[in-house]
């Protein structure tokens, strides 16, 4: 009998009591890097065509990097996918990549988060990590809504219990992210396993949902729901979803509700409206929601972090069926956010970089 496992359940609760260790990249020292590879890939395939060799799976593999730069693509040539890259706080954090088109599109999305020169440098630009072992092959199955990855024994060379739950957690919530996938099941190394090398349970089925997801004391009863939140990181780049016990119906209005109480005490993340913001109603009519807050709403609005701070309010509102439109209100009266915050993509990569300050940061 299967067991369902929601997705990053392993990873939240190791990852309390871990110690940080900061690196720093200048922007320029990046740039440089691109460059230098790129040059190193001219000058490989030029060889490659000299002598008319191929190189066998044995020797070193060119990786060409993934074209991100939607101005060198019409759109007709690339395609929106989501990936889960992990953070310094340990937290999964979903980025929205322009990826050439393919017919292979989930399984080259989750190549993207096989640890690489090319792919860690493409984390990083982000301030993010990749989540999977260096030199992991992939083998991926999709039928019937139901994937079945396969993970070569790389995989297996996790560093910690942290790492193993992180990268289990990313895979499965990244095929997810298709519409043609509702559960994910893994092998690895062609073989099903019931525990990886730390502990971390795989014998299951997961499936979307819960990242993230809070500790609760006491632990929550059977039965209890949640609400997926979405709060700005400290920085104040990008979005992290986070999932919430409730001891309430799991719906708009509770979700508005804990997304205004904030999030938890030293966890890494912002609050998108002031504490003395309070809501005076939540309300749903034909698939538009509209929440009304009270005057202190504005300080967020037109402060250092409006836009992110609207879009945590419409992400969180638009995840529930059947919601087309959110609408602000502030004191009844409407609130017309400016059109950057009006965003179709969550956590864009081309946004993330470019509002990054020239210094690129890893815990």
């Amino acid at each position: 009998m299967k067991k369902d496992m929601t997705v990053n359940q392993s990873a939240k609760q190791l990852r309390e009591g871990k110690e940080k260790k900061r690196l720093r990249v200048r922007r320029e020292d990046v740039e440089r890097m691109l460059v230098l590879c790129a040059s190193a890939l001219v000058v490989a395939l030029a060889l490659r065509q000299d002598s008319g060799t191929v190189l066998s799976p044995a020797a070193d593999t060119v990786q060409l990097p993934v074209v991100t730069d939607t101005t060198a693509l019409t759109a007709a040539d690339t395609q929106p996918t989501v990936v889960y890259y992990q953070d310094g706080e340990g937290y999964l954090v979903p980025v929205t990549r322009q990826v050439d088109k393919t017919d292979g599109i989930a399984k080259a999305t989750l190549n993207l988060m096989v640890a690489s020169s090319v792919n860690d440098l493409a984390a990083a630009r982000l301030g993010l990590k990749t989540t999977v072992p260096e030199g992991t092959k992939i083998d991926l199955d999709i039928a019937d809504g139901k994937a079945r990855v396969d993970l070569s024994k790389e995989a297996l060379n996790c560093q910690n219990a942290e790492q193993e739950g992180l990268m289990v957690a990313s895979v499965a919530q990244t095929l997810c992210e298709f519409d043609s996938v509702n559960e994910v099941s893994f092998l690895f190394d062609g073989q099903k396993r019931s525990k990886l090398t730390y502990g971390t349970d795989v014998s299951g089925v997961f499936t979307a949902g819960n990242v993230n997801l809070e500790s609760v004391e006491p632990p929550a009863e059977a039965g209890i729901q949640t609400v997926q939140l979405y709060f700005p990181s400290d920085s104040g780049r990008m979005l992290v979803p986070v999932t919430r016990t409730v001891f309430s119906d799991a719906d708009v209005t509770t979700a508005i509700l804990e997304l205004v109480k904030g999030p938890k005490a030293d966890s890494g993340l912002s609050a998108p409206v002031p504490k003395d913001c309070g809501v005076l109603g939540v309300s749903m009519k034909n698939g538009v929601v509209t929440i009304n807050f009270t005057k202190e709403f504005m300080d967020a609005a037109q402060g250092e972090g409006g836009v992110q701070a609207l879009r945590a309010i419409t992400f969180t509102a638009a995840q529930f069926p059947g919601v087309k439109q959110v609408k602000i209100q502030v004191e009844g009266q409407d609130y017309q956010p400016p059109q950057e915050a009006q965003s179709t993509f969550l956590n864009q990569e081309s946004e993330i970089v470019t509002y990054y300050p020239g210094v690129i940061e890893i815990d």
